[in-house]
């Protein structure tokens, strides 16, 4: 199955909202007595306060909630846009499917009102009261993402919740969240946890090149329309037969997973991805799950991410920006 181009969404991913800019249009700065701030002019008279109202975009940010064979799992607070892909990479980064047919369907519902909230409501709620329970809700963006997983995916589910069930009220508490939060990639490397020497040799004769890695920058910075718009997403974006991928969203795990998902669902092998984000630890964990062997960044990334990058043989880069690169792992 050929990949298609990336869509354009129907759903809306910038809002307009009215905005007061103060400012002050001389750029020298004094500070008085009393601790107040005076602008002086290059005469040197002093400079008042610009005020500008003007529309601008904002990125909306929705509330996705993921209900599995009738499970309410997970809330995410994303972008409202390829929420299938979204739904493919959170499955297999959760590890609740291996492989993108595990999903039989899947719906999408946008909850708008009272009524279509209802449907959602949990039992315990008073019914008389339900509208005035719900009413707050009003305020959010809010999408229901139902899924339908076999039955051996189904088992999984029913597994991992009664593992949340058991550490409510404490958090990410205890060996079992701690195994969550951080699992063992092992399973993951292709020569085994003691072969890295190999791995690493294999990254280290595909390092990407600093002239495509500018190359794609320059690409996903002209293509990257909800963040020229708002200045509030981040995007992670890969090249398929020299075409550019993208996916935008508020959360930059999100965007990595929406990337996941369509890379599963479409069988693509992606060799490099770049994220307009700094490199934390989840990113690095769905990447060597998915055997990205090349993960960029354009900020830095943490020292727990270079580590476990380093120990799983995942090609790390970051501060892609201006005409350089800095290479911290699979060279």
């Amino acid at each position: 199955m050929q990949p298609v181009p990336m869509e354009l969404s129907a759903t809306p991913l910038a809002r307009n909202h009215m905005a007061h800019q103060h400012s002050y249009p001389s750029k020298k700065h004094s500070h008085s007595s009393n601790g107040n701030v005076n602008v002086q002019n290059s005469i040197g008279s002093i400079d008042q306060i610009h005020i500008d109202h003007d529309q601008t975009s904002l990125a909306v940010e929705a509330a996705i909630a993921i209900v599995i064979n009738g499970i309410h799992y997970a809330v995410l607070m994303a972008s409202p846009s390829q929420l299938n892909y979204l739904a493919i990479g959170f499955l297999f980064s959760e590890g609740l499917i291996q492989h993108s047919h595990e999903l039989l369907d899947w719906e999408v519902t946008q909850l708008t009102d009272t009524d279509s909230f209802k449907k959602f409501t949990d039992d315990t709620i008073d019914e008389a009261n339900v509208s005035m329970t719900l009413e707050h809700l009003l305020d959010y963006d809010i999408y229901v993402v139902e899924l339908v997983l076999n039955q051996r995916c189904h088992q999984r589910i029913q597994a991992q919740k009664r593992q949340l069930a058991g550490r409510t009220g404490c958090g990410m508490c205890g060996i079992t969240g701690l195994s969550q939060a951080l699992p063992d990639l092992s399973g993951y490397l292709k020569n085994g946890p003691n072969n890295q020497q190999q791995d690493q040799q294999r990254h280290k004769a595909t390092i990407p090149s600093l002239d495509s890695l500018l190359k794609m920058r320059a690409q996903v910075d002209a293509t990257q329309h909800t963040h020229q718009l708002t200045g509030a997403v981040h995007a992670a974006a890969t090249m398929h037969e020299q075409q550019l991928y993208l996916f935008e969203d508020v959360g930059r795990h999100n965007a990595l997973d929406k990337l996941i998902g369509w890379q599963l669902r479409y069988k693509v092998d992606v060799e490099c991805v770049i994220m307009t984000s700094r490199l934390s630890i989840e990113l690095v964990q769905k990447s060597i799950r998915t055997q990205i062997p090349w993960l960029v960044g354009m900020s830095a990334p943490t020292s727990t991410a270079v580590r476990v990058a380093q120990r799983y043989g995942l090609g790390l880069a970051g501060f892609l920006r201006d005409n350089r690169v800095t290479y911290y792992s699979g060279v």
